[in-house]
């Protein structure tokens, strides 16, 4: 009988007083019917533009472009926030901010996360009986119970947030640029407020750090071997199982690879690119050895990309926002422009999904959680309301149709967090708020309110240079349905079971295999330890 071992490893250590025990994870290869498996890969902070099966200009993504070609590319598909945490919390939820209380993103020192009373995903399919595995950033609390462990991951590797919240020996290209972690003595004062030199960045491998700072020239090739070993070791089981792999690429720091075939200043990015395609493609390629009849892999992006970091980040392709870049401001991530919410989106399962195959269905990351479930034969939480749907029709029936309406929330560039004030409905796209994120110029747009709201007709205006006139009759017209629209998802919500969110921030809480070590520094991985506390013990 095959048995798969997964390790939680951490004995006698304590999280403010709590005590966690050895656990291994065993599953006895049984089995109850053919489930399918379930890859879904998160890209961060790429852009629409960057997927050259989006017609981007240059060609970086040649395993993506092949698995597009291979199955099912979405043109019109969304991230459900705009920005990390909301994004992965809504991915792993199928709900809104407002819904699971994730509405900005969780710090270094950060008590809380993802509310603990909201089901994962990982949580239905665990007791559906699937193995469950997460590799890459989490970013949903990284503190005692709201670890990736205890969230339904029977295994997990990674960095619990964003990689350039924390220093590194392997800064990369970042700008402004950070400098490496301190050697010794005390750490200097950070020159840029986006800098952490007080604190390195950890590498875990369940609840134990194994490596702080992290090499972030090696962690691709890392993430892929982890990933390969977990496809291989869940498929020996002979279980079904659940691999969530969040990408590093393509938020900066990039990592310094080799740049001579890049001529020019985005030359980082596309080497990032290719990095992030060939991970990829090494995780598809594993699929397709071990279990391509009955796998499902699907590939998408957390937000649109960071234009303050100007060359390092991505393309938003057609998807401009001109009348907040006009007005000044970025209208990419950040915001409730198409540039920040509409993300690459690629579903592959040979045999199940038709090949080559471009999907116009207005799709979500919330759709993600709600169509995985019902694949997987599970039930949905009870209880709770969902804003995603069941996209099987999509995915295996040449349905194009999706979501009527999907609900943009503000995401840190205008309005209160997580409020909803942004409208797509069919072509048309109406806000009662804008404003630009930080640009590459430094120029942030200014916040304004609209009542009436505007209205574009992305059908005729994919870059949202124009809206519609107040006194058209096709404003007219689609106006009241915009409002009822709104108003009936508030209301919803306002019935609905929501949770709310603990953003209490303790700097005891960051992660620290060594605090007797300027920047929380472990010499090797022999000598690493299970994270404490940041105070010096006596």
């Amino acid at each position: 009988m095959a048995c798969l071992v997964l390790k939680v490893l951490l004995v006698g250590v304590s999280f403010l007083g709590c005590l966690y025990p050895l656990v291994d994870f065993c599953f006895s290869g049984e089995t109850r019917g053919r489930k399918p498996n379930f890859v879904i890969i998160l890209a961060d902070d790429m852009g629409w533009g960057d997927l050259g099966a989006n017609w981007a200009e240059t060609k970086d993504t040649a395993n993506l472009d092949q698995m597009a070609a291979q199955g099912m590319r979405f043109v019109d598909f969304h991230a459900a926030a705009s920005t990390c945490s909301p994004s992965r919390a809504s991915l792993l939820t199928g709900r809104l901010g407002l819904r699971n209380g994730v509405t900005h993103n969780f710090a270094v020192t950060s008590v809380g996360g993802l509310p603990l009373n909201e089901t994962t995903l990982a949580e239905v399919l665990q007791q559906a009986g699937y193995v469950t595995g997460m590799i890459g950033k989490w970013h949903l609390g990284h503190h005692s119970s709201f670890h990736p462990n205890f969230r339904g991951f029977d295994y997990y590797f990674g960095i619990p947030y964003s990689h350039d919240m924390g220093c590194t020996d392997t800064p990369g290209y970042d700008r402004p640029p950070c400098p490496a972690c301190p050697q010794g003595g005390r750490a200097s004062r950070s020159p840029d407020r986006n800098c952490y030199l007080d604190v390195a960045l950890p590498l875990y491998e369940n609840l134990r750090i194994v490596e702080q700072p992290v090499n972030l020239s090696g962690l691709a090739r890392r993430y892929a071997e982890k990933a390969t070993q977990f496809i291989q070791q869940a498929s020996t089981s002979r279980r079904p199982f659940l691999l969530y792999v969040g990408l590093a690429h393509m938020h900066v720091p990039l990592t310094r690879t080799q740049l001579s075939a890049y001529p020019g200043g985005r030359a980082p990015y596309a080497a990032g690119l290719r990095e992030m395609d060939s991970l990829v493609g090494q995780i598809k390629e594993e699929v397709d050895h071990t279990a391509r009849e009955n796998t499902l892999l699907w590939f998408t992006g957390d937000n649109g990309p960071w234009a303050q970091k100007c060359e390092l980040a991505g393309s938003v392709g057609p998807f401009a926002g001109l009348w907040q870049a006009h007005r000044g401001g970025s209208a990419a991530k950040q915001t409730t422009w198409e540039g920040g919410h509409r993300v690459p989106a690629v579903a592959y399962w040979p045999g199940r999904i038709p090949s080559n195959v471009t999907s116009t269905a207005l799709l979500s990351v919330l759709d993600i959680f709600p169509t995985v479930v019902a694949l997987a034969g599970a039930s949905l939480p009870r209880g709770r309301h969902f804003d995603g749907l069941d996209a099987s029709d999509v995915l295996f029936g040449g349905s194009q149709t999706g979501h009527r309406a999907l609900f943009h929330p503000n995401s840190g560039a205008a309005g209160v967090y997580g409020a909803l004030q942004t409208v797509r409905l069919q072509r048309y796209k109406a806000f009662y708020v804008t404003g630009g994120a930080e640009a590459c110029d430094g120029s942030v747009g200014p916040e304004r309110y609209h009542e009436p709201p505007l209205i574009f007709n992305l059908e005729d205006d994919v870059a949202e240079a124009a809206p519609l006139g107040t006194g058209s009759a096709e404003y007219q017209r689609v106006l009241p349905e915009v409002r009822g629209a709104l108003t009936d998802v508030l209301r919803d919500i306002a019935e609905d079971s929501v949770s709310s969110a603990d953003y209490t921030q303790d700097p005891l809480v960051t992660p620290c295999c060594d605090p007797h070590h300027t920047a929380c520094r472990c010499h090797t991985a022999s000598q690493t330890a299970a994270p404490t506390s940041r105070a010096t013990r006596k």
